[in-house]
């Protein structure tokens, strides 16, 4: 740890910004480095009580290792308009949220939210509700067969494998485009033309971005 004038220890949560950077990067920065993953550790513990299942001691290890490289690499880019501690939690709570993500869909193929090519009913079972009353279910089902035909007749099979397991199933973009042998910047873009081509069709057949939000409204 960093010492005060006078040889006083200073505790880990107590060292000033300055102090952070300059212990990180100093020629004994293994016990800043250990200081700061013992935080990440409570912090990440904390956040992610409620979160998720299982050895959550295990999974916190393994973020607060993550973010911990993360933060190393980008210690030029923090601006001090918070403590670094405060900094460094954020950075590893945004690691373990989007690992969180990847876990729960690693299980999960895309084939998986795609809907059959037989049988009337074009709806993935992943959006199924079955808490909207009759009135409401025939609405949705409605809107969701338009949609569902106009992706198969006017999307490329990348686009329509891409926007079904985004928008439909809600596979995140970083877990879709791993699965597609692509970036997530180009899957972004492919995801966005899709989603043009697809508002100017629903326009052609009478529904508005109003009509379908109204439909599952409270859904």
């Amino acid at each position: 740890m960093s010492d005060k004038p006078g040889g006083i220890d200073i505790p880990m949560n107590e060292r000033t910004n300055e102090e952070w950077l300059a212990d990180l990067r100093g020629p004994d920065k293994d016990q800043a480095i250990t200081d700061l993953r013992e935080i990440l550790v409570r912090g990440l513990s904390y956040s992610l009580s409620t979160r998720t299942r299982g050895d959550i001691d295990s999974l916190v290890e393994d973020f607060a290792q993550d973010a911990l490289v993360k933060i190393l690499a980008n210690l030029d880019t923090f601006r001090g308009e918070s403590k670094l501690t405060t900094w460094a939690q954020k950075i590893a709570i945004r690691v373990a949220y989007t690992e969180l993500r990847r876990k729960r869909w690693q299980d999960i193929a895309l084939e998986d939210l795609l809907p059959e090519d037989s049988g009337p009913d074009f709806t993935p079972a992943i959006l199924t509700d079955p808490e909207a009353g009759p009135e409401q279910q025939a609405t949705q089902q409605m809107i969701l067969e338009t949609v569902m035909r106009l992706i198969q007749e006017n999307l490329t099979e990348r686009q329509k494998t891409a926007i079904q397991a985004v928008m439909g199933g809600g596979m995140p973009l970083e877990v879709v485009a791993e699965r597609m042998g692509t970036n997530r910047n180009a899957l972004y873009k492919m995801i966005h033309d899709a989603r043009k081509r697809l508002k100017r069709e629903l326009h052609a057949e009478g529904l508005t971005t109003e009509d379908i939000m109204a439909a599952f409204d409270n859904a």
